[in-house]
């Protein structure tokens, strides 16, 4: 079983493509708390890393945000915002992309700072 990495210091893009190779190849799942900038990666489900950091880092529901991280694509298209656990109809969000822009460029942000080119 592959293990999740908690990414709190920048990794670079070969780093990310070896956690790609663990289990899907081409993708990283990951969650990314937009209050305490940083990310799980490496879970089969988004809600392994879900679990992870409300477990072993106390983040609140509203603060994580599941996403896609293709390693051999670059800016805006190297991300996808489509998972379950950012179904949150008590905060607006009614789908499994992120739907406020805001939070989706607090995930940008947080994604460039931890993965280096």
């Amino acid at each position: 079983m592959s293990e999740l990495h908690i990414i709190e210091n920048p990794i670079t893009r070969v780093e990310l493509k070896k956690i790609a190779e663990e289990r899907f190849g081409d993708l990283v799942k990951g969650a990314v708390d937009i209050e305490q900038e940083t990310m799980v990666l490496g879970g089969e489900f988004h809600m392994d890393e879900l679990n992870f950091l409300y477990e072993q880092r106390g983040s609140r529901s509203e603060d994580v945000w599941g996403i896609n991280l293709y390693p051999d694509k670059f800016g805006d298209d190297m991300i996808e915002y489509d998972s379950v656990i950012n179904l949150k109809p008590a905060l607006g969000n009614r789908t499994r992309g992120v739907d406020n822009i805001e939070i989706q460029e607090k995930i940008k942000k947080i994604v460039r700072k931890l993965i280096l080119d």
